[in-house]
């Protein structure tokens, strides 16, 4: 959520009743924010007063902006905000960052803003602001900001600028600050990786795991990279040839790799073992997780980033003493607030990847959003994150708002 000197701004939403002003609605497509009295910018938010299910507990609150900005702040507009696990997790109540809930936008009850990554535009800036101006494009710094809304307020330190947005789209920019930003991290941080070494990891069709296999092959990495069985072999083998397409060396299922003769295929390809598989990266736990270790190398080092089976992630003995391997698990928040500027440079070093066609986007399910959508339809868009296999990432793209 905004901070707190942004108070007065936001709450110029309050009229004397202590009432709301109603949305005028324009009828000109065209316009690119909807005004409503004396100059207010109206705006939408998606927030919750209490922790439970996102289609229990969500709801669209309509609250106005002044045009009196505080000479520190900035007025954005959202282009695109993705829909990540974590942020349904907060929600939910089980994610151990909480935003905090305030009575800043006008809510009967203290609330926070779902979503944590997006891509906004600056609609103005305070008369103090020197490093951004109007029709910037800008990230979050940090997550827990609240971006599933129309338009907010910030202030500088909460705002990475783009330096050249030429030849990118709002949702490369939106969907930037988790995904790759934790695969590039991952594959820096925890082994020294030479051109030629081997990676492993499990999840690799989601949004981390597409983007390790992109850097693995920018950097001359080799990986083997594990995706849950489809349906249908057909479906399997659609899966495996889209990851390889991407630059995977080796695609496997899960009952692949619990079977016996794993070990044998993975001494194939690592030139008769030679080849030591360096990191492993980990998001499900449980039974496949424990198989996955077994292939790391000596003084191999297995990253745990998530736990989607749910279940507890067992550590062999014998592997910890004879192979002396290391586990670490790595959260890309709290690695964010701590490198506030490496972050801005990763993150422009992916874009520009992604500008010269060499980082491809993830797939995704786009779900518009204008003035006048529903506040069910946004609902059910955050759900169905929750279910099974999805052709592509939920990202709300705003429209006419």
């Amino acid at each position: 959520m905004p901070p707190p000197v942004l108070q007065k701004a936001l709450l110029g939403s309050i009229n004397g009743t202590g009432r709301t002003f109603a949305p005028r609605v324009s009828q000109l497509s065209s316009r690119r924010f909807k005004s409503g009295p004396y100059g207010y910018t109206q705006a939408k938010a998606l927030v919750y007063s209490k922790y439970g299910e996102p289609a229990d507990v969500l709801s669209l609150h309509n609250h106005s902006i002044s045009p009196s900005l505080p000479s520190s702040s900035l007025l954005l507009r959202a282009l695109a905000a993705p829909i990540n696990p974590a942020d349904i997790n907060q929600i939910q109540g089980v994610y151990p960052s909480k935003p905090p809930m305030t009575s800043l936008l006008g809510t009967s009850q203290p609330s926070a803003v779902g979503g944590n990554e997006g891509c906004f535009e600056v609609l103005s800036v305070g008369a103090s602001i020197k490093s951004f101006q109007k029709s910037d494009w800008v990230i979050m710094k940090s997550t827990g900001f609240g971006t599933w809304r129309t338009h907010t307020l910030a202030e500088e330190k909460d705002l990475i600028r783009l330096e050249n947005k030429d030849g990118l789209s709002p949702i490369q920019v939106g969907t930037v600050g988790v995904n790759p930003c934790t695969a590039y991290r991952m594959l820096k941080d925890y082994n020294e990786m030479h051109e030629g070494d081997w990676f492993i990891q499990n999840g690799a069709n989601s949004g981390v795991g597409r983007a390790a296999i992109q850097l693995g092959r920018l950097w001359n990495l080799k990986s083997i990279n594990i995706i849950r069985d489809r349906k249908t072999p057909q479906e399997t083998q659609e899966m495996k040839d889209e990851l390889t397409s991407l630059g995977a060396t080796q695609v496997v299922t899960e009952s692949e790799l619990l079977s016996r003769e794993f070990r044998d295929k993975v001494k194939e390809w690592t030139n008769g073992g030679r080849e030591h598989i360096r990191v492993g990266l980990n998001c499900v736990g449980g039974k496949p997780t424990s198989a996955l270790i077994k292939q790391l190398g000596p003084d191999g080092h297995l990253v745990t980033y998530g736990g989607m089976a749910k279940q507890p992630l067992e550590l062999p003995t014998g592997l910890l003493i004879f192979k002396n391997l290391k586990f670490s698990g790595f959260w890309v928040s709290r690695w964010s607030d701590q490198h506030p500027e490496e972050k801005k440079a990763m993150v422009e070093e992916i874009l520009q990847w992604t500008r010269e066609g060499h980082f491809k986007d993830v797939p995704v399910q786009k779900v518009p959003w204008d003035w006048a959508t529903e506040a069910d339809t946004l609902k059910s868009a955050v759900q169905g994150t929750l279910e099974g296999y999805r052709s592509g990432k939920g990202v709300f793209v705003f429209g006419d708002t």
